[in-house]
């Protein structure tokens, strides 16, 4: 796709009296930086870099306007004066490079993780263990006047703006819904009584503001879950808050106790854009699209559609700050895209952690690591050409090292090819073609079809590195048989039809993320053809998923006669540990894993012992009672062991699963690349 193809994700536009310089939005991203005083020269940093790289505007991450809004204790806030100073660290920081930064002011309401939480009524959010008390009228008034005197206070800090944020199951749309809202005063009842407070809090900041000051108020535009807000109650909402004088209205997509997943990876890119233009066309003010727009040609398409004016884009700007001015200037091929994952930001921000980036370990830590290039490079040989592999040879290369990069087999990306077979994760591919271009503009001299290398050619080298990574435990001669394959087998081919026809009986050893990963597989019709156009809006895949999930494509309804699914194989899949099977997935994406093979009649034993494999099945022990296990075809996912290299030398170190087989960890592994890499003078 030729530079000018872009064009109109670069042509300027006014949100009111804002000028905007382009068309791309850094969607709020909560880091855990923002919680702390003593982060936010880091956060600073974080933020300048992605001005530096060509966005037009940044939203930060969320900011309480005070105590009952926190997400958890002593989460981030703007509530008094003296904060306002280091505020300002922030908005310096992005001076001079015609970038706006806004303000998020996040009260969460009932999805508050601590005991002072306040909602509309007295409830309990499904995914917390804390009761919310119900804000009288009077406390409500007190809420907005919080809203408002942070909105000044971040005026005075030198933010451009703030976004209110009034969706995915927050406080605002708490209030707006009736399913968290039975209030019998002002603020409840009927859907305008039910709005006021979202139209109150955006007529107050405006009332204090001109229109060069950015309002932006993010709003649900389906909310995915029983007894909440009706597209045409939203577009009623949308005209309010128009009316009100927000410059733009953000997309935001379900609750997050919805049991609809909206941005793991198999959400088809783009599935929610369609209910974005159906706000746009109905309002006059701006309107931005969310949710899985991870790459140009998507956010292109939206905005060439006119489905909305702007794109948010939150986690692909964690994988490359310079992503904008990449695709500006039609560098698509250097861009360092977000594959998804969730495993080092949302899954770090739920458990307390600071944010980073699977594929860019720098996410975050920008102040912590030099990649300024040594004074003395150094030979370094490389052996594996996995994620750490690639990773490590990327990031010394960086520092100006002399790399060479040895692979046995004919392809880069070891576990990552397995992975970008598993349907929902084609994007891995992408990590894998980035390094593989990068690698070749630094000069790394990539060795594919090599051995192990002997002593004899490492000693040219004053640095080695095993990144051998894993390769499937062995059960024993117990457990062969025609019928009997590793998950490396058939995840290695482009259908699971190549090994296993449809309609099979299929029993699956082990229950960790592989077995999840291969239990998919085998669920699905995904035919891996070799080239993946994955970079694109496919309509196809967009429908099978509302199907799929029981959503109404049009009106964004739950569906009340979802027919049950007919599995293409039926499995069974066990564990040796007697707990329950996917304990330990991703918190943000484990529940959907779940919900697919149950969904898919997926039967689930824990519990159990292997004994053998033979013509009756797979025998086990359960309950202190042997069985059996009867099925077509076995698949084992029984753990992985560390590649062996018969090699013993000093200037060795190991990453990766060839240190630690024990919990195969891309994003763990990818670090220590990093953290190897710097620490080579």
């Amino acid at each position: 796709m030729s530079q000018s193809s872009f064009n109109v994700l670069f042509k300027p536009i006014n949100a009111l009296d804002v000028r905007i310089k382009n068309r791309f939005i850094m969607g709020s991203m909560h880091t855990g930086l923002e919680d702390h005083k003593k982060n936010f020269d880091e956060l600073a940093q974080y933020y300048k870099l992605r001005a530096q790289g060509g966005v037009g505007l940044i939203v930060t991450g969320g900011f309480a306007p005070n105590v009952t809004g926190w997400a958890v204790p002593f989460s981030g806030t703007l509530q008094f004066s003296w904060q306002v100073k280091t505020h300002k660290k922030l908005t310096d920081a992005i001076k001079g490079y015609d970038c706006k930064l806004v303000l998020q002011i996040l009260h969460t309401g009932r999805y508050g993780f601590h005991p002072f939480i306040k909602s509309a009524d007295t409830s309990k959010a499904p995914i917390n263990v804390f009761t919310a008390k119900k804000l009288s009228t009077k406390q409500v008034q007190k809420q907005i006047n919080a809203f408002v005197r942070c909105a000044d206070l971040s005026a005075r800090a030198g933010y451009d703006g703030v976004e209110v944020m009034g969706s995915e199951g927050y406080l605002i749309n708490q209030f707006l819904s009736k399913r968290t809202n039975s209030r019998d005063d002002v603020y409840g009842g009927s859907l305008e009584n039910r709005m006021r407070l979202a139209v109150e809090i955006v007529s107050k900041i405006r009332a204090n503001h001109p229109k060069q000051f950015l309002i932006i108020f993010r709003l649900s535009m389906v909310e995915l879950v029983e007894n909440g807000l009706t597209l045409p109650e939203i577009i009623i909402v949308a005209k309010a808050i128009e009316q009100a004088g927000a410059s733009i209205i953000n997309t935001g997509i379900g609750w997050h106790e919805a049991r609809i997943p909206t941005i793991v990876t198999q959400v088809p890119k783009a599935a929610y854009a369609h209910f974005t233009a159906a706000i746009k066309q109905q309002v006059s003010i701006l309107v931005c699209a969310s949710n899985r727009i991870n790459t140009a040609e998507v956010a292109n398409e939206i905005v060439q559609t006119k489905q909305a004016d702007l794109v948010s884009m939150a986690r692909p700007f964690l994988a490359d700050p310079d992503i904008v001015n990449k695709i500006k200037d039609n560098q698509l091929s250097d861009i360092n895209h977000c594959i998804g994952c969730n495993q080092a930001c949302l899954d770090h921000v739920f458990v307390k952690k600071r944010a980073s980036c699977l594929v860019n370990p720098l996410a975050c830590y920008e102040t912590q690591f030099d990649l300024t290039k040594v004074k003395q490079p150094k030979q370094i040989a490389i052996v594996g050409a996995g994620p750490s592999g690639l990773a490590a040879a990327y990031y010394a290369a960086l520092k100006g090292h002399y790399v060479s990069l040895f692979e046995k087999s004919n392809q880069l990306g070891g576990q990552f090819l397995l992975a970008q077979n598993i349907p929902g994760k084609e994007d891995y591919l992408f990590t894998i073609e980035y390094y593989e271009q990068q690698l070749a503009k630094l000069n790394v001299q990539v060795f594919l079809n090599k051995p192990i290398l002997d002593n004899s050619e490492l000693d040219q080298f004053d640095h080695i590195l095993n990144a051998t990574g894993i390769i499937p435990r062995d059960l024993g001669s117990k457990f062969k048989g025609e019928n009997v394959f590793s998950y490396e087998r058939l995840l290695k081919c482009g259908s699971a039809d190549e090994l296993i026809p449809k309609q099979s009986s299929v029993a699956v050893i082990g229950a960790g993320g592989i077995g999840f990963d291969v239990c998919e597989f085998l669920l699905s019709d995904h035919i891996n053809e070799g080239e993946h156009n994955n970079k694109s809006i496919d309509q196809n895949k967009i429908k099978h998923y509302f199907n799929y999930w029981g959503v109404d494509q049009q009106s964004g309804l739950l569906k009340t006669d979802v027919s049950p699914i007919t599995p293409i194989r039926n499995i069974t899949l066990l564990q040796r540990k007697n707990e329950k099977l996917g304990k330990y997935l991703s918190k943000t994406t484990g529940w959907v894993h779940r919900l697919n093979l149950k969904k898919e009649g997926v039967k689930q034993i824990a519990g159990v012992s292997y004994q053998k494999i033979d013509e009756q099945g797979l025998h086990i022990i359960k309950d202190d009672k042997p069985d059996i296990i009867k099925a077509d075809y076995f698949v084992i996912c029984a753990g992985q062991v560390s590649v062996e290299l018969n090699i013993q030398n000093d200037k060795m170190q190991s990453i990766g699963g060839a240190l630690n087989a024990n919990q195969l960890d891309a994003k763990v592994a990818i670090r220590q690349a990093l953290e190897w890499a710097i620490s080579i003078n």
